[in-house]
């Protein structure tokens, strides 16, 4: 009776949403990427880097093991896919006030502003959140959004490069000796206060420093550039219609063109998952080695996060969605999701909470991270029975569109 309730809750969520135009293949495919998100912050304490000794060298191997196939299936992918959405989201909202004569520039650059706001106070939970940063790179599609589709493809293409590296890399080249401090903030400046009890300390400390270094590590790494063109590719997919599937002429266009992906994009990952470790063994000067390891392993997650697009929106199609669906509420709530991970998670880990990262390793930390999703998605599945939105998501709505009559 319970299957049958829940197969009936999904059918009418479906048919709600496609009334609404929303494209549930996409909502899956954001629930998935915050998924990932979240069992790789529980098995890093978010960015508490803490563990207790191994039980046992079984537990020890299980916690290695798991902890390299997570980090090989989710990081750099996961969010690489929540920034290919962030352009493709922009592109609806922009084609959606430009059917009611609207321009939405103003709007978007007020939003940003709004993100900025949920991201400094999802900043005082969790010393490596990405809002703060999508927030002000957000601005970068305001001047390029009338951009012809090859314009905007060459300078995605040209951040995707990362011009800045490939500048390090042959001042390296010129001068061996040449070793600027890259990390003027480190994470490592804030963990007396994560392990400490004092949870004001703890906010007082990542609101600053921790902001910091992860904006710092976001600049030094390359994640600015990257996170740019990835914006920039989501708009262009968007624009070319390629997360589109309402039709059966659509299906097939957007089918064709993800088959032609997944057919490039999967081995070029795995040619550059062997060439970029030949290389990093060929490189002995400090400067020259980091910015190599940051060009490579960018061209190494684009390919590898186009991959899992693809076969993800494929595998949606070819099944009507039957399993991927149940992600869709959770990804349409994906900013609730990101601060309610933080929350829950720094009182689990830190000092002022729960202090698990004393008992955790990657294998527990993995279960606990398991179990949370598990509530989210529940919870998702139960909120959007009676709202339009999520909870944050309506807010950020509300305050989006105040003044201007829409609800």
């Amino acid at each position: 009776m319970l299957a049958v309730s829940f197969s009936f809750h999904l059918i009418h969520m479906a048919m709600e949403a496609r009334s609404k135009k929303r494209i549930l293949a996409v909502d899956a495919l954001r629930g998935f990427a915050v998924m990932g998100i979240i069992l790789l912050h529980n098995i890093e304490h978010f960015n508490f880097y803490s563990f207790p000794e191994a039980s046992s060298p079984v537990m020890k191997s299980l916690d290695t093991h798991l902890w390299n196939m997570l980090f090989f299936l989710f990081s750099g992918k996961a969010y690489a896919i929540f920034a290919l959405l962030f352009g493709f989201t922009f592109y609806l909202q922009s084609q959606s006030a430009a059917k009611r004569g609207e321009d939405f520039r103003n709007r978007y650059m007020w939003r940003l502003l709004l993100l900025l706001g949920f991201g400094f106070v999802n900043s005082l939970f969790f010393p490596g959140e990405i809002l703060v940063l999508y927030a002000i790179l957000g601005f970068v599609l305001v001047p390029v959004r009338h951009w012809s589709d090859r314009s905007l493809l060459l300078l995605a293409v040209f951040l995707m490069l990362q011009p800045l590296d490939w500048a390090k890399v042959i001042m390296g080249l010129s001068d061996p000796s040449y070793a600027p401090r890259q990390m003027i903030y480190s994470l490592g400046d804030v963990y007396p206060q994560l392990g400490g009890s004092s949870f004001f300390e703890m906010v007082k400390v990542n609101f600053v420093a921790g902001q910091l270094a992860s904006l710092n590590w976001a600049w030094c790494y390359g994640r600015v550039s990257q996170t740019c063109s990835l914006f920039m590719l989501g708009l262009l997919l968007g624009r070319m219609g390629y997360f589109r599937s309402g039709t059966d002429e659509e299906r097939r266009r957007s089918g064709r063109f993800w088959v032609r992906m997944l057919g490039v994009s999967l081995p070029l990952a795995v040619i550059l998952y062997y060439f970029k470790e030949f290389v990093f063994a060929c490189v002995g000067q400090k400067l020259v080695l980091e910015s190599l390891k940051t060009i490579l392993n960018s061209w190494y997650n684009l390919f590898f996060m186009f991959s899992m697009v693809a076969a993800f929106l494929l595998l949606y199609w070819v099944n009507e969605g039957r399993f991927q669906r149940i992600l869709a509420p959770y990804g349409q709530m994906s900013l609730t999701d990101y601060i309610m991970q933080s929350v829950v998670g720094s009182f689990l880990y830190f000092g002022y909470g729960l202090e698990l990262h004393k008992v955790c390793g990657t294998t527990c930390s993995l279960l606990l991270g398991v179990c949370f999703l598990v509530l989210q998605v529940a919870f998702s599945h139960w909120w959007f029975r009676h709202f339009k939105r999520g909870p944050l998501e309506t807010v950020w709505h509300r305050l989006t569109w105040i003044k201007s009559g829409r609800e």
